[in-house]
């Protein structure tokens, strides 16, 4: 279990580069608050004072204004940042955040490699493969800093995100190539790291927080003019699944209070955004502490027949309540989630689901397994049955509903019969989306420490094969029980395979695809026009495949006027 009364454990290094690795001993040395340590000819910038703390912690007191992002422009003169994402939405979220505070620090943002003065690489760590790919991009980019022109400053690498707090020490280690390591609630002390690395020395900060959010940071999009946005509502997870490496990389769950959600969101809707997906590693156990007169409200009850590791949590503003918050600020915006936990569903989440028009009918249930025997191996704290149940209960809840799930194949112990388990699981329920990979055993996890990655990795293969082979036929039934029918598509932009086609997303989060013609108006007969990203289009399917429909355009319209006629 993670500690709960105290900050988990930290490493802050900041060591002169080339200098031999720390012994265990110095490695337990600690600062003293607010201190950093320095080296001869080095002073380090003074980080936040006293007051600073104090204003944080200040119970019952508001926190601090979220801070708008910068003018568009008002930073061309600044050192040039290139980012790069990996691995989930959380990830391409945090590049935001981070982006949003260099801006505000003097960084200008460039799209081309060969132009920056520091490359960061936002990381995953939930597989190996995700690691290994983090890897033989450091390859390239020593190659890059070796090519550099003597003139030019020389070219700094930061590792952030999940992968810099699991391995830390070795990243610095490893042939010295990167210069700044920052974990997942150390973005705000990027600015101060890389004013370390500009002087030679490498700069690290992999510090869990137990309340970090970022919450007064306003997201500054990095890709200009989207129709869709990402938007962090939590950090963390409690919930201690014993393959997940989460809890280690992102600490214990925290959420943002929903005053500084809302600005979000309502800021993407002043721009023109037209879906939103709310994001947390668990993001229906949601729960807003922020406001002293929902502290003592009753925990809500589980869904049936789940459990979990920790004890009830009283108190604070549910998932149910957020939800609800965000649907009422647009009706012409899309209201997506993602990712939670089968056991977190209460019947208010449900039926708002189904009586908001703008609340997308489409839900994630990642299952992992369909063996009880396994589930419990990886402590999911429900069975096979109760599971179906909840799919069952969800479907009579919120008729057409598309479902997605996780599956994990090769998991510690899983024998043939559990994997048959799980086939037959896939063809019970039938998912519209699955996301499928072979386990990877992760350091510091409960498996890693009590059981034994046993499944040969050609049997992992072949058993991750059989079920993509099966979801992908029955996701192929599922999707062809639309064709004929009239889907609104949220236009996102040309298919990347046709300039003559475009591509958008139904309800469902199914891909939908169609020509690109003159299209008639629904608020504007008489009006014909091209669709734009963007613009909701009534899309009537012809053919359906495992991840994509096709269909022929019938009209423009608006979300709202859609639910209308239905």
């Amino acid at each position: 279990m993670l500690p709960g009364a105290r900050a988990l454990r930290a490493t802050g290094l900041v060591r002169p580069a080339g200098a031999a690795p720390r012994t265990g001993a110095a490695r337990r040395a600690r600062c003293g608050p607010g201190q950093w340590p320095a080296w001869r000819g080095f002073a380090l910038p003074a980080g936040p004072d006293l007051r600073h703390f104090l204003r944080a912690a200040a119970a019952g007191q508001p926190g601090p204004s979220p801070e708008l992002p910068p003018e568009p422009g008002s930073t061309t003169g600044g050192p040039k940042v290139y980012l790069e994402t990996y691995g989930c939405q959380m990830n391409v979220s945090d590049t935001e955040i981070v982006w949003a505070i260099l801006q505000k620090n003097g960084y200008a943002r460039t799209k081309e490699l060969g132009e920056a003065d520091v490359v960061l690489l936002v990381t995953c760590s939930v597989r190996e493969k995700a690691e290994q790919a983090i890897w033989n991009r450091l390859q390239h980019l020593k190659a890059l800093k070796a090519r550099r022109p003597q003139a030019r400053a020389p070219l700094r690498v930061g590792i952030l995100g999940c992968m810099a707090e699991r391995l830390k020490e070795e990243i610095l280690h490893r042939e010295k190539l990167v210069d700044v390591v920052a974990g997942p609630d150390a973005y705000r002390d990027l600015p101060r790291l890389l004013a370390v690395a500009e002087s030679g020395q490498q700069a690290a900060n992999v510090l869990l927080s137990l309340d970090e959010t970022y919450a007064d940071i306003l997201p500054v999009q990095t890709s200009e003019g989207g129709t869709t946005a990402f938007v962090s509502i939590m950090r963390g997870c409690d919930n201690m699944c014993s393959y997940c490496i989460v809890p280690f990389t992102r600490g214990r769950e925290r959420s943002r209070p929903i005053a500084s959600i809302l600005q979000e969101v309502r800021m993407l809707s002043d721009q023109g955004v037209k879906e939103v997906t709310l994001l947390g590693q668990n993001v229906n156990s949601f729960r807003d502490l922020s406001e002293v007169q929902f502290q003592s409200v009753a925990a809500p009850g589980l869904s049936r027949g789940f459990s979990t590791v920790y004890k009830a949590k009283a108190g604070g503003l549910r998932f149910s309540h957020l939800l609800d918050q965000v649907s009422r600020i647009d009706p012409e915006m899309r209201i997506r989630f993602t990712s939670p936990h089968p056991k977190d569903f209460p019947d208010e989440v449900l039926q708002l689901i189904q009586e908001r028009h703008n609340i997308c009918k489409q839900l994630h249930l990642p299952a992992q397994s369909g063996s009880t025997r396994v589930l419990e191996a990886m402590r999911r704290g429900y069975t096979r049955e109760a599971y179906l149940e909840l799919v069952h209960h969800v479907r009579d809840s919120i008729p057409g509903v598309s479902l997605s799930s996780d599956f994990i194949a090769g998991f510690c112990g899983e024998t043939e019969e559990d994997h048959l388990q799980t086939v037959s699981l896939l063809r019970e329920v039938r998912y519209n989306v699955g996301f499928l990979f072979a386990y990877s055993m992760r350091q510091k996890t409960r498996a890693h420490h009590r059981l034994q990655d046993d499944v040969p990795a050609d049997v992992k293969k072949r058993r991750l094969e059989e079920l993509i082979a099966t979801f992908r036929e029955e996701a192929a039934r599922a999707n062809a029980a639309l064709v004929g029918q009239a889907q609104l598509v949220l236009v996102e932009g040309p298919s990347k395979r046709s300039a003559l086609e475009l591509c958008g997303r139904n309800d469902g989060n199914i891909k939908v695809i169609f020509p690109d013609t003159e299209l008639e108006d629904a608020a504007e007969p008489g009006a014909p026009g091209r669709a734009q990203p963007g613009d909701y289009v009534m899309v009537k399917v012809t053919s359906a495949s495992s991840q994509t429909l096709r269909g022929v355009p019938l009209c423009r319209t608006t979300l709202s006027r859609a639910a209308a006629s239905h």
